[in-house]
């Protein structure tokens, strides 16, 4: 076992060490490469960490970080040589390219130190593309909800596709068995990708975060890591049965006052009424519940009205849908 943690390590334990030589070597940039000194000193110290773990040379989640630490310490490395020689195109674009390392650098320390704090290093784990593919997803997917739920997590946008797929899947059929291992950091994972620049992964999040709103679970979470500005944004963006979905979470959020306030505040208000006006049945239904609770709160009732609501809501007498009935 111990063979087999060196064979896995060795890449980045070798490249640490010589990057710091090179780092230290370098007089062009001094603070940066101060900056990137320090981050490689804690790398160094992390990967020691890592490596002492019992389970670390068959976790698939510690093979893909230290692929991850070596393909950026491979990218310092050659970044330094530059440097010692004074050879590069000019002094912004080596300047851009240091940030770029360092961003790397940050990524790199993040990704380990969660690995190391979370308790998906306390078992072998399969690689996120075997629980994939596995002939019995239903069973490899739930066995592997910790590591699923840490890849989430993972600065790695494809990790994070495959990990969403996945979560999709098992909330549909078994949604406690998510939910008695997510924690806040999950939550808070999944909302920043309401934010991704992929459209796909977008629509992912969005899927696990509905369901996750409407089950009634992890609504304080989800408020609190601001997933409303987000949603709002969404139902201003989505398809008709994306709205719908939206609605309903954003029903299931209306916890306090504060959050009602929240809605309010990041224009939530004209996207339900625009529901009203132009979705089906369902849609009015769903938009028109979420507003008729927002009133209810008497210090934005001002607010609300110079938005519409008032209009909006006579109109909707129309189609007996508020309350279910003209009363």
């Amino acid at each position: 076992m111990i063979l087999d943690r060196l064979r896995i390590c060795y890449p980045a334990k070798e490249l640490v060490p010589m990057e710091l030589v090179q780092a230290r070597e370098v007089k062009v940039f001094p603070a940066r490469w101060k900056i990137i000194i320090s981050k490689l000193e804690q790398i160094a110290s992390l990967l020691s960490d890592l490596s002492s773990h019992p389970f670390f040379s068959k976790n698939a989640l510690c093979k893909e970080q230290l692929q991850a630490v070596s393909e950026t310490l491979n990218g310092a490395i050659e970044l330094a040589d530059s440097c010692l020689k004074e050879k590069f195109e000019g002094k912004l674009k080596m300047q851009s390219d240091i940030d770029a390392l360092l961003g790397k650098l940050n990524m790199n320390l993040r990704d380990i130190r969660l690995l190391i704090k979370t308790s998906v290093l306390d078992e072998a784990t399969l690689p996120l593309s075997s629980v994939c593919s596995s002939s019995e997803f239903g069973t490899a997917a739930h066995s592997h909800i910790k590591e699923v739920l840490a890849w989430l997590q993972i600065e790695h946008l494809e990790s994070k596709h495959k990990a969403v797929d996945i979560l999709i899947q098992v909330v549909k059929v078994d949604e406690k068995s998510v939910l008695s291992v997510m924690g806040r950091s999950n939550v808070t994972a999944l909302v920043r990708l309401l934010a991704a620049t992929s459209p796909r992964i977008r629509e992912k999040a969005r899927t696990v975060i509905c369901s996750l709103a409407e089950s009634g679970n992890c609504k304080s979470w989800l408020v609190s890591e601001s997933v409303l500005p987000p949603l709002i944004r969404l139902i201003e963006s989505d398809s008709m049965f994306g709205r719908e979905k939206e609605t309903i979470s954003l029903q299931r959020l209306l916890m306090t006052e504060e959050t009602t306030r929240a809605i309010v505040e990041h224009g939530g208000i004209l996207p339900l009424l625009e529901i009203c006006h132009i979705g089906d049945y369902v849609s009015h239904a769903k938009a028109a519940c979420t507003l008729r609770n927002i009133p209810t709160v008497p210090k934005i009732r001002q607010i609300l009205a110079k938005e519409g609501i008032i209009k909006g809501m006579i109109n909707l007498l129309g189609y007996e849908i508020l309350l279910g009935s003209k009363e």
